[in-house]
């Protein structure tokens, strides 16, 4: 086992896959600045780490070109919000071209998208937006909260025949934790069970992960037993984990970071009621982000986002 960050996790996930497979190439914007592309120019030569012009729907649509006859690009896309400008690439093209090709093609596409909140960076760089793709058939989505995680479901969404969306929280680069030092995968699709507990399900998703641990923690101060659920996966969704979870603690609050109609924390919400209600002792509850575009302002910004404070707020509710 060795003790690495979540970015090193990154960045050793790809190196593996590149040794593994030579159809495996990067491809991005100022691949160098970040850390997720250190050494691999040295080892794998510039034909396999491209960094692009600073057109996304451009070098996404190659990147799609490239998939779809025998490549696997692992595409740095940097900031989440950077991915607009190709929506028609991944929604019509992407997330399609297996679809309309009858299974006959299929589309290895690893997109990497960087969810860059908290950080005073403002309306234009501070979105969180996997949910708005989680309505897209076709595509995957992993949204890993540790560097065990991000190591494991990177390297899976590398080997999928399918196109994959990976969402990191750029808050938890620095964060560490013991990862393997032998291979290992991290299934798409699976949750993970990090807290036991009894009285309360807490869903939390990527980063709202260390919030909802430390949130239980506390509440197991006052009799309360949290039970913390970390979906890895938003497409597939584990459903079955959750309605399990729910089944034995009769409560739900699901943790979001993102904006809040529509929502992941919307559709884990809409899974429970519809197949889980009978469960249910309270009414659900989503802590979420308010429905308003970013200020620059880090002051104003902090107060927006789920914290355990509003997580013990929230299952508080469900006792009332």
């Amino acid at each position: 086992m060795s003790k690495i960050t979540y970015l090193q996790a990154i960045l050793a996930a790809i190196r593996e896959e590149m040794r593994r497979d030579p159809a495996t190439f990067v491809m991005g914007e100022d691949l160098s600045i970040w850390g997720t592309a250190d050494g691999l120019s040295e080892e794998f030569g510039r034909e396999r780490v491209r960094n692009t012009p600073i057109s996304e729907a451009g070098f996404i649509g190659a990147a799609a070109g490239a998939a779809v006859t025998g490549g696997r690009p692992i595409v740095d896309v940097t900031i989440s919000s950077f991915i607009y400008p190709a929506m028609d690439q991944v929604v019509s093209i992407i997330a399609k071209s297996r679809y309309l090709y009858g299974g006959q093609a299929k589309m290895p596409l690893v997109l990497r998208l960087g969810l860059y909140h908290g950080l005073g960076v403002a309306a234009q760089h501070s979105d969180r937006p996997y949910s708005m793709f989680m309505n897209v058939p076709g595509l995957k989505i992993v949204i890993p909260s540790n560097p065990y995680d991000m190591k494991g479901l990177l390297k899976s969404a590398i080997r999928d025949d399918n196109p994959v969306m990976v969402f990191e929280d750029t808050n938890l680069w620095n964060m560490r934790d013991e990862v393997p030092d032998e291979e290992y995968l991290v299934e798409i699709g699976k949750a993970n069970v990090v807290r036991e507990g009894s009285d309360v399900t807490i869903v939390a998703i990527g980063g709202m992960l260390r919030h909802a641990l430390a949130a239980a923690d506390e509440l197991a101060e006052e009799g309360v037993q949290a039970e913390v659920l970390d979906p890895r996966t938003l497409v597939p969704f584990d459903q079955e984990t959750l309605l399990q979870s729910v089944s034995k603690t009769g409560r739900l609050v699901v943790v979001d970071v993102a904006h809040r109609t529509c929502s992941a924390a919307s559709e884990i919400a809409a899974i429970v009621a519809e197949d889980g209600f009978w469960h249910l002792r309270a009414p659900l509850v989503r802590v979420t982000t308010p429905d308003t575009h970013i200020p620059h302002s880090p002051a104003i910004e902090h107060q927006l986002y789920p914290d355990k404070e509003k997580i013990i707020a929230a299952v508080h509710k469900t006792f009332a």
